[in-house]
């Protein structure tokens, strides 16, 4: 993560002051240049605010993630815990079932909270969506056993996880939108990069804490109370994202509607409400009507590259462990321990891909990693299929070398699909479709293959295939939006020169 100065950070009121001097600054330089660009506002990114506010988000989706991460880790501990009757097969099926029944219920998370966040502020939503799912996940780790209150365990355990979908609904639509707000249009891809850099640093601290316990406790003391352990640790870790989140200043696009609101503005009434109509209390009914509607096209788009994302993504980060345990009959220990290792190298090179997506475009990017599962998830499978150590690091290594390239590029490229006006709503609903629909059915679905295959360890690699082939076919569908503008936003550049060298652009001198 780039650091910031070595000085004390100034206080948010301080950063709106340094964000608001350098607008007026500009729209001054503007119109000194070129009269017809009187309207121009040129956003000149603060950078240490920048950092702050990455900073803040990716590390609050890292404990998102590591609360939604513990469940799928130990899905074969929590299938003896709560579904013991039946085959080790059935039990794995509804251990499954009950991780994807929490996608069921994200779309209705995201239409809710994306319109909530055009209306009441991105941070305030970012902190409602810590706060359920910390209490979500630390209600599971105190759920009583099958064994002990029968049917009702099962039923508290897919409350509990409906609860945990429903606020993830609001989490990624709105973490990707505020850096994508805030950073500046030529390292939008950098930053946004971070926000999956804490997805992996959640995964991998609730991959790390049920290998530290298995490797510990054993398979008796898990079943009977050692898998509680890392859910209870949810609340502590819920209320130090809490405190992050709160301590988020809103992105600029906000705190410019919270003062023309407040003080007027320099615009009129009439211009105000146009421009912010989007962000009035009717806006989430009018707006979700308005995104099935005028942005269907798009959002099939957004579905589509989700979705492949997702499974390929999935597959790897939540489903490999099992597949490891459960197919290959690896220690449990050993496999997370190989995952572990995977996830370290893609955090090393994650801010390189989105450093590469900046210059060469996020299209070549996604377009590299769709294909990469395409052509190399058979001989990827066929290396975790021998067995050895090696040859399970080398198969690994090709599906997150691919995957990789999909992770440092989606949170820059997501954003930029849709306008401003309905950005956060529309990313929450197509992102949370596709998650629900494709994401979080992939260990459920790839599980339930298998069976009726008799156990071919052949196909979540045909699995994985047919969603890249979706992939490359999105991603040549998309249109190119790496150094440009947010659509319906101002530009939005790093330093005072980047801004006059735009301005300058954009009022060549007369010919004479």
């Amino acid at each position: 993560m780039p650091t910031g100065s070595t000085e004390a950070d100034p206080a948010p009121e301080q950063d709106r002051e340094a964000l608001k001097r350098h607008r007026v600054l500009f729209r001054a330089v503007a119109r000194r240049k070129n009269p017809k660009l009187r309207r121009t506002d040129i956003t000149v990114t603060d950078e240490r605010v920048v950092k702050r506010a990455v900073k803040a988000a990716a590390l609050g989706n890292a404990m998102e993630w590591f609360d939604f991460g513990i469940y799928s880790y130990l899905a074969v501990t929590i299938g003896k815990v709560f579904f013991p009757g039946g085959s080790d097969t059935a039990s794995l099926l509804s251990s499954f079932a009950t991780f994807a029944v929490a996608f069921l219920v994200r779309p209705l998370g995201g239409a809710y909270f994306g319109p909530l966040g055009d209306r009441i502020g991105r941070k305030k939503v970012l902190a409602l969506t810590m706060i359920m799912m910390a209490l979500g996940t630390l209600c599971i780790g105190l759920i009583p056993s099958y064994a002990a209150i029968g049917f009702w365990s099962p039923v508290l355990l897919i409350l509990f996880r409906l609860v945990q979908g429903f606020s993830t609904g609001g989490e990624y639509g709105g973490a990707s939108t505020f850096i994508a707000e805030y950073a500046p249009d030529k390292k939008r891809g950098f930053f946004g990069s971070f926000l999956e850099m804490g997805t992996l640093i959640g995964y991998t601290g609730a991959a790390g804490i049920v290998l530290l316990l298995n490797t510990t406790l054993g398979d008796e003391a898990m079943v009977s109370w050692g898998w509680r352990l890392p859910f209870l640790i949810a609340g502590p870790l819920g209320l130090v994202g809490l405190y992050l989140r709160v301590k988020l200043d809103e992105t600029p696009a906000f705190q410019k509607f919270e003062a023309a609101q407040t003080h007027g503005g320099g615009n009129s009434a009439v211009e105000t409400e146009a421009e912010f109509s989007h962000l009035s209390e009717n806006a989430p009914k009018k707006k979700i009507g308005e995104i099935f509607t005028q942005q269907w096209p798009t959002l099939i788009l957004c579905i589509a590259l989700v979705g492949a994302y997702n499974i390929t993504d999935y597959m790897l980060l939540s489903y490999m462990p099992t597949y490891l345990t459960d197919t290959l009959h690896y220690e449990e220990s050993h496999g997370l321990l190989i995952l572990l290792g995977t996830m370290a190298v893609l955090m090393c090179v994650l801010s390189t891909v989105g450093k590469l997506s900046d210059r060469y475009g996020r299209k070549p990017l996604l377009m590299t990693g769709m294909l990469g599962f395409f052509v190399l998830a058979i001989p990827a499978f066929l290396l975790v299929k021998q067995g050895s150590v090696p040859a399970v690091c080398g198969g690994m290594a090709l599906l997150g070398l691919s995957l990789v390239c999909l992770l440092g590029t989606m949170s820059a490229a997501l954003p930029a699909l849709f306008p401003t006006n309905v950005r956060y709503g529309s990313l929450s609903i197509g992102y949370n479709l596709a998650v629900s629909l494709f994401g979080g059915t992939t260990p459920l679905v790839i599980t339930a293959l298998m069976d009726v295959f008799d156990k071919n360890v052949m196909v979540p690699a045909y699995y994985t295939m047919g969603a890249a082939l979706v992939g490359v076919i999105a991603v040549a569908c998309m249109k190119e939006t790496a150094q440009q503008p947010l659509e319906g936003s101002p530009p939005s550049v790093a330093t005072k020169e980047e801004a006059v060298e735009l301005i300058e652009a954009q009022s060549p001198e007369p010919r004479f």
